[in-house]
């Protein structure tokens, strides 16, 4: 078994979104992918509501790229490390209107 031990913080951060909603980004770098991931991302992508978090991306062990949305848990095409952000914050944004 080959564990991540060298891993690099890429992200860490909590953003206000407004008074009852934010945003937290957790991206690490790891030298080995995840069991189910094909590139060397751990990336957390959450938007909270009223202390209930309502999305999230992310690549659990043994799971791969999926996202939590609208009830759901689904499957998420990894493209390249911009795009999550970039789908992540499309979905806020449509969460949030």
């Amino acid at each position: 078994m080959i564990y991540n031990t060298r891993a690099e913080l890429i992200i860490c951060e909590r953003e206000n979104i407004n008074d009852t909603a934010f945003v937290e980004l957790v991206v690490w770098l790891v030298p080995v992918p995840l069991a189910g991931s094909v590139h060397n991302f751990k990336y957390r992508l959450a938007l909270v509501i009223e202390g209930e978090c309502v999305m999230r991306y992310d690549n659990e062990a043994g799971k791969g790229d999926h996202r939590h949305i609208d009830g759901r848990e689904e499957a998420y095409v990894f493209k390249d490390p911009e795009t999550p952000l970039a789908d992540f914050y499309d979905d806020v944004e449509r969460i949030l209107s």
